[in-house]
């Protein structure tokens, strides 16, 4: 198990250089002169050169790749332009709001389709299967932000039963900001279900055609100790990689939800710093989605074990 880790944990490392060369090349392929964009056309020569100097877009490329690198791993993104602030700042004050939702969101996601699939595959070409199945088909054919202006219309517009814009942290609010949270966390969910549900029906289906089920349910064991005991762990850990993606995308995706119901999520701190022309907050906010997808992944990997003993081997 030790060894199994380390291999991964070695595998990410090189994974994490290539997506912070990937980020800093992404930024520099911008059509334009960044400085120029961030100050405008009518910028003072003069001041167009000392914030060139100041991000240190007068050297060469290599240059500025190991000046920015360096300054990564001593936890220093940079300043944003916009504000002076330090990147890395609002990425904090910002980021916590986007966890929230979306942990919310997947937690609520898995407590529905896992079961679901279950069901399916149990009862496979059947009513319940048919019925999951259309139903999965419909959710995933909904669009997030679609589903999102729909309940606002309908709870907060119409029902006038919750609130359709802001947020309120749990520290700040207690269980009264869960009010905010609940629309958001439902227009993520609905469109989640249907992946994991199918996923999840799928992986059972293979696993109840194994033999060790056949000799499970000839020994006289009950249905639901066959599905909950023998078929369930080992046809988590394809749903397990699948959570581990959509909770990663969602974690570096979020904007659009975030814009729709005005959160200030690190998705829309992103959004708003590509119209601002905010490029170190641009910058910093692409790095850390990708380490932070990066880093779901591994933790997604070191879980396989747990699941899947022969993985250890």
């Amino acid at each position: 198990m030790l060894i199994y880790a380390i291999k991964r944990i070695m595998m990410a490392i090189p994974t994490a250089l290539i997506v912070s060369l990937l980020v800093f090349v992404m930024i520099r392929l911008i059509p334009g002169d960044p400085v120029v964009l961030m100050l405008g056309d009518g910028g003072d020569p003069a001041m167009v050169q000392e914030m060139r100097s100041s991000l240190g877009l007068d050297q060469s490329l290599p240059r500025q790749f190991a000046n920015w690198s360096g300054k990564v791993l001593h936890g220093d993104l940079g300043n944003s332009v916009k504000t002076n602030e330090p990147v890395l700042d609002l990425i904090a004050e910002h980021f916590p709001v986007t966890a929230q939702i979306v942990l919310a969101a997947t937690a609520l996601s898995c407590l529905i389709a896992l079961p679901a699939g279950l069901v399916a595959a149990w009862r496979q070409n059947r009513w319940p299967d048919l019925g999951i199945v259309t139903g999965a088909i419909m959710l995933v054919s909904i669009p997030s932000f679609w589903a999102g202006i729909m309940l606002i219309w309908l709870f907060g517009v119409k029902l006038n039963w919750l609130p359709t814009f802001g947020f309120q942290s749990m520290a700040d609010g207690g269980w009264g900001a869960l009010k905010y949270m609940v629309l958001p966390v439902i227009a993520i969910t609905l469109t989640e279900i249907a992946v994991l549900t199918r996923m999840m029906r799928a992986s059972t289906i293979d696993v109840l055609r194994l033999e060790y089920i056949a000799h499970a349910r000839a020994k006289g064991l009950g249905e639901q100790r066959v599905m909950l005991k023998h078929a369930f762990p080992n046809a988590f850990g394809p749903a397990l990689t699948v959570i581990g993606l959509v909770l990663g995308h969602l974690l570096s995706g979020a904007a659009v939800i975030e814009t729709v119901f005005t959160l200030p999520g690190l998705g829309r701190l992103l959004v708003e710093s590509i119209y601002a022309r905010d490029y170190p907050v641009v910058q910093g906010c692409l790095l850390f989605v990708a380490l932070l997808y990066v880093f779901v992944n591994l933790v997604i990997d070191l879980l396989y074990p747990l699941f899947d003993p022969r993985i250890k081997l």
